[in-house]
Order: C-alpha cells, then structure tokens, then sequence
C-alpha cells in the first residue's frame, strides 16, 4: 500500500475503489522493488483519466519538493507486476519553461522511471511529436499513446500505427482512457516493454 500510515482525504469514487488525497508536506514512499511508470503529455490529452484506469485504490496528490506543483502518485498492478504511477504535470517539452514542465523534466531524469506513457491528442498527432522525439533522443523508455482516437477516426483522419511505430522505434497503441477501450492492450505493451528491456532486449 501506498503512503502507510499518512492520512488521508476522500475524493469520491474512482476506479478501482475509493481514492484519497494526500496531506501536503507530508513524505511518501513506495514500496522497494516496485517498477516506475511516469505518464507525460501536454495538457488535456487524457492523463489523469488514464492514470486512474492504472491505479488502484490509494492515491496520493503532494507538492513536488520546493516547488508548489502538485504531482499524483498511486500504485497500479498490471500482469503480477507491482508499479507505482506517476501522473506528472502537463509539458510540451523536455527543455523547460514553466514550473510545471521543471517538475515532468525533473521526474523523468532523476526518478528514471523504468516505463514513459506519452499520451497525445491523436487528432493533433503532428504537434505533438516534437515531444516524443525530445524523449526518445534522452535515452527514456518511451511507449506512445495515441489517445483520443475516436476523435480523430471522426474528422477522417487515418494512422498507420505500424509504420509510426516502425519510423519511430518505440511502441504505440491507441486508446480511448474516458471508456477504457486500447487500456488492456497498452498495459500488455506495458508489460511486454518491462521484460524486453529486462532482458537487454531491444524493441
């Protein structure tokens, strides 16, 4: 369990059972040996929606050390495998502006999570490349998430995903996070992920 004996505050429902609200100010760790899953993206692209399709029934919400950026952490379990989920805050690149990108830029390279869920705005796929190229370039571990993509199939737009996965290197998947359709799939490509890198393979 997430956060043991810190207090919390109920935020309503959510999946996966009931869901709280962490104190400020207050430490929390994660148990040792669980595997790291950051989710990044711009705003509005799904993340907090996906980030409760992952988790489960505690999740904490705390200011980033010295700043006033709040961060979510919660734990999920995907396939046996224990991970604790970050949803970090909306950037639009890895070479910060803003406060917010700061903390996702401080996340992703001293956290080092050991899986990276873009997610995009699949209709505005081309905007927001620049991104996923930014995180490919550092090294990280990067599955793509076109979400969204009733949207995009709905304006006549068409996606290769086996080509854009093969053009950039990494996994994409795609998703619609507000029903939870692509979830299942993203979280075997999730897991999949895990043991081909585990293992010093390369996708």
């Amino acid at each position: 369990m997430l956060c043991k004996g810190s207090r919390f505050r109920g935020l309503g429902g959510g999946h996966g059972g009931h869901r709280h609200r962490r104190r400020r100010g207050r430490s929390c760790t994660v148990d040792r040996g669980f595997k790291k899953l950051a989710l990044v993206g711009s705003p509005n692209t799904g993340k907090s929606v996906m980030f409760n399709n992952l988790t489960g029934s505690y999740v904490t919400v705390s200011n980033y050390p010295g700043t006033t950026v709040e961060v979510s952490r919660g734990k999920g379990r995907i396939g046996g495998i224990d991970f604790e989920v970050v949803d970090t805050p909306g950037m639009y690149s890895l070479f910060p502006i803003t406060e917010d990108e700061r903390v996702a830029q401080s996340i992703l390279l001293r956290e080092k999570p050991d899986v990276v869920i873009q997610l995009v705005d699949a209709k505005n796929l081309e905007r927001m490349l620049p991104l996923t190229l930014q995180l490919i370039e550092a090294g990280l571990p990067v599955i793509l998430d076109l979400n969204i993509i009733d949207e995009a199939e709905r304006i006549g737009m068409k996606i290769d995903i086996v080509q854009l996965k093969e053009e950039l290197g990494i996994p994409v998947v795609a998703t619609i996070a507000i029903s939870g359709q692509g979830v299942d799939t993203l979280k075997k490509r999730i897991l999949e992920y895990v043991e081909e890198r585990g293992n010093g393979s390369q996708i």
